[in-house]
């Protein structure tokens, strides 16, 4: 096999309800190193989380003991743009860090996978070789997401617009698997995709 400096960077995202994070567990399943973003998130933001000085401070009465707030947080920069990008100078940094940690801890790998909800939307599109989209019919995306507790029409519609389109997604992606069949053909394709990758490695 030959030898690559660093590892094949695939990135996986997908709009809310498109299966991304089912995709994602199927890869670590295939033995897949995968960054998980929003769970880098979590860590940061969670209890004893290396972020929650810097938020408190910018956002104050939005942290406790159990972590961030979220319910307050969101509150705090909803429909605040300047707000959202204050916290984003935050958090961004935080993840890039916790990424390259990834990537030196599986330097050896062929292949790793960053997993990121926002991949198209923040311009991480460049920092990967290849994108993977998680894909379903919108009906099927619908019924995913209002299954979801607590989740409103209102809610839903205001998380797309915030979304780059799955159409555009599906247009600017290297490989789409589709989601809006069976959790067996999904996991094929998933398998499909990583011998691809991986033979092209060799």
């Amino acid at each position: 096999m030959t030898e690559y400096s660093r590892p094949f960077i695939l990135g996986l995202t997908g709009s809310i309800g498109m299966g991304k994070s089912a995709v994602a567990s199927m890869l670590t399943d295939l033995g897949v190193p995968v960054f998980d973003a929003d769970a880098a998130v979590h860590l940061l933001q969670g209890p004893g989380g290396a972020l929650l000085p810097a938020i408190e401070q910018a956002f104050p009465g939005t942290t406790g003991p159990m972590g961030v707030d979220r319910p307050r947080l969101g509150a705090a920069v909803f429909g605040d743009p300047d707000k959202l990008k204050l916290l984003e100078a935050i958090v961004h940094p935080a993840v890039a860090a916790e990424r390259a940690g990834f990537l030196r801890a599986h330097a050896a790998a062929p292949l790793v996978v960053f997993d990121i909800p926002l991949l198209f939307e923040k311009g991480g599109a460049a920092t990967v070789d290849a994108v993977a989209v998680a894909s379903a019919p919108a009906q099927v995306q619908r019924e995913r997401v209002l299954a979801r507790p607590g989740m409103t029409e209102d809610k839903f519609a205001a998380i797309l617009k915030l979304q780059v389109p799955d159409a555009e997604k599906r247009a600017r992606a290297d490989f789409i698997i589709d989601t809006g069949t069976s959790l067996g053909k999904t996991r094929s394709q998933v398998a499909g995709l990583v011998a691809q990758l991986l033979n092209q490695r060799k």
